[in-house]
């Protein structure tokens, strides 16, 4: 008699403390990610979706609404506000935000979706960041300030220009060398093409890109822009106002090749540098003249320019051949920092031959070395105009 009491005692206790131990269902917890997203021509729709770690067992309503960090409402993005609601049994819902379409290119913009009052849930993050990727518009605007020169010169005539008035690059002047080309014999790691990620016109002006960015093989791209076999020159005076990029490892250059280039390869055909910048060092150009024998012994004459103030990223400036027969002088806003002569070069001289033109920005290779941390992207040279008087 005493064992059955002892045991409905165990088991009365045993009941008592089971059911102090009943606890209540964890809610869903939801998360949501930011979204990146390219801007196109025509409004489009960023979807933002929200997820659950556990299908809901009733219904879930999460207050949002959107605000603007970078991006401006009603110019960038549709404000929006309501409730979102995850019917029972589902794991997911999305909430769509309305980009307003454009073409200009510029930096990335960003808008916050916030959230607040969830009812049958909990949330892990009370945010997410909506970015609006500016980088295929074929609009760019920048300002035209700085140096410039005339339409005509006494003794000249203007023989040839481009001034990238026109909705798109001239197929007729310009050819596209693509690739990376083993780095091009510098060790250059940019991967060049002809996308109009790379190289456009907008507004009377001719834009070369340089991006961080994956592909064919490359962590960069960029545009090398030629007119061989399509516009050469021998003497006369070219002018070519630009404004430059900047950052290490960054390498623009506005330079010339001799046209004889596959007949008799470099360096005997002959290189003109116009102008070449290293992006660590922006207000300080170089100007060189390269040449050599048939035996491939390459020789030089080059200098350097440093502006007295500021930096050549900051405004336009005019870079200058004045070439006659056996004497060439290279300018910058019309100050003339190299000279050279048939007499004072020694070695074949091949500067009495037509030349084609060649705009390009690089990145590394030997002579800027390689970009490192500091370096931001997209780096862009501005040509506002190339002229050829004779």
């Amino acid at each position: 008699m005493l064992r059955k009491i002892h045991q409905y005692l165990f088991l009365s206790v045993v009941i008592f403390f089971g059911c102090g131990k009943t606890e209540e269902p964890t809610l869903p917890e939801a998360s949501v990610s930011g979204v990146s997203q390219s801007r196109t021509t025509t409004n489009s729709t960023m979807i933002f979706k929200v997820v659950l770690n556990k299908a809901a067992s009733q219904d879930i309503t999460i207050n949002y609404t959107t605000n603007g960090v970078t991006a401006i409402v009603d110019k960038d993005f549709i404000s929006k506000s309501g409730v979102l609601t995850i019917a029972n049994g589902a794991s997911s819902g999305t909430i769509e935000v309305t980009l307003i379409g454009g073409n200009e290119r510029k930096e990335e913009q960003t808008f916050e979706l916030n959230f607040d009052t969830p009812k049958n849930c909990t949330l892990i993050n009370t945010k997410a960041v909506g970015k609006i990727l500016n980088d295929s518009g074929i609009i760019f605007a920048t300002d035209n300030a700085g140096y410039s020169t005339p339409t005509l010169y006494p003794n000249y005539k203007l023989t040839w220009s481009d001034e990238f008035t026109g909705a798109s690059i001239n197929n007729d002047t310009w050819i596209f060398e693509k690739g990376n080309n083993n780095g091009w014999g510098n060790h250059e790691l940019e991967n060049y093409t002809e996308r109009s990620e790379n190289a456009f016109v907008s507004n009377g002006n001719l834009i070369i890109e340089a991006r961080q960015e994956s592909y064919n093989g490359s962590n960069y791209t960029s545009a090398r822009m030629v007119t061989k076999g399509r516009k050469s020159f021998t003497y006369g005076r070219i002018d070519i106002r630009a404004k430059l990029p900047k950052g290490k490892g960054i390498w623009p250059a506005l330079w010339m090749l001799g046209s004889n280039i596959d007949q008799v390869n470099w360096p005997v055909c002959g290189e003109i540098d116009i102008m070449e910048l290293l992006g660590q060092e922006p207000a300080k150009i170089y100007g060189t003249l390269h040449y050599g024998n048939s035996g491939g012994a390459h020789s030089q004459k080059g200098t350097t320019y440093n502006l007295g103030s500021g930096s050549f990223d900051q405004q336009f400036h005019v870079f200058s051949l004045v070439w006659t027969k056996d004497v060439l002088k290279i300018l910058v806003d019309d100050s003339e920092y190299l000279s050279a002569s048939s007499s004072s070069l020694s070695g074949k001289y091949p500067f009495d031959n037509p030349f084609f033109f060649i705009f390009n920005v690089a990145v590394g290779g030997d002579f800027p070395g390689n970009p490192d941390a500091t370096t931001t992207y997209p780096q862009r040279m501005i040509v506002d105009y190339v002229r050829v008087f004779q």
